[in-house]
């Protein structure tokens, strides 16, 4: 009976902690750049000085999903996508570099270049300050150009170049923050193989009617664990009630 209950009392808590990561990934299906995590199911082996043949699972997280979102034309001039492999450099809360795929950036009180939440973005000097301007455009190779306030069009200069970077993807991870970093803490070197696109934004990776069918398998999943728990409940009743009949 307690086999019983190991399984599925550990599968009903399991099931409820996927169903956090997928509903995490849902809520990020509009997140610009998003990349899904990926969990699966495992069975382990009981610790202790139980029964050797006693298992449970447990939902381990597998990384996280590599595959490139849409490109979204938005035409403005502050959003950049990463055209395929590659990541944007950027300076997370704790001052250090870390890695975005959302290039939705903005440009604050103090003329510094942002993300959408509020990130500086890095280039090849630290953190890249934009000088007041009337147009601005990236290049491919992530080079930034304006025409500054009160200029002609023929008086383009480059300011600067966002910081592109392409480490493995087995060699970076995700932060609580979002951002990704290196495993090791190190920080690559620019590539210059990595290209972006202007005016367009790289939508989630997360496919909607995917997490809302797994959303309905995990919930399914948990009703029969919570129906197994309910089972071996009435079985250990009724042997109760057998052997007080003998």
């Amino acid at each position: 009976m307690d086999r019983m209950l190991y399984v599925a009392m550990s599968g009903a808590k399991e099931t409820l902690r996927a169903q956090a990561v997928n509903n995490h990934n849902l809520a990020n299906a509009s997140t610009t750049g998003f990349r899904a995590d990926l969990a699966a199911f495992q069975s382990r082996a009981v610790d202790g000085s139980g029964y050797a043949s006693r298992v449970y699972t447990q939902s381990a997280s597998t990384g996280w999903d590599h595959k490139q979102g849409a490109m979204l034309t938005s035409g403005r001039d502050l959003d950049i996508a990463v055209n395929g492999p590659g990541w944007i450099a950027v300076q997370g809360a704790d001052g250090k570099e870390a890695y975005t795929r959302a290039g939705d950036l903005q440009v604050d009180a103090t003329g510094q270049l942002t993300t959408g939440t509020g990130h500086p973005v890095l280039g090849d000097g630290g953190p890249i300050v934009i000088p007041p301007y009337s147009s601005i455009f990236f290049a491919a190779d992530g080079s930034i150009s304006i025409v500054a306030q009160g200029q002609t069009p023929q008086t383009t200069s480059t300011i600067g170049r966002v910081k592109l970077v392409n480490p493995p993807n087995d060699q970076i991870d995700r932060g609580d923050d979002g951002l990704f970093r290196m495993k090791d803490g190190s920080n690559p070197p620019a590539d210059a193989a990595v290209q972006i696109g202007s005016g367009v934004l790289e939508s989630s990776n997360v496919n909607a009617a995917e997490a809302m069918v797994n959303m309905i398998e995990l919930a399914r999943h948990f009703e029969m664990q919570v129906k197994a728990i309910r089972t071996a409940e009435e079985n250990a009743t009724a042997a109760q009630q057998l052997m007080r009949l003998g």
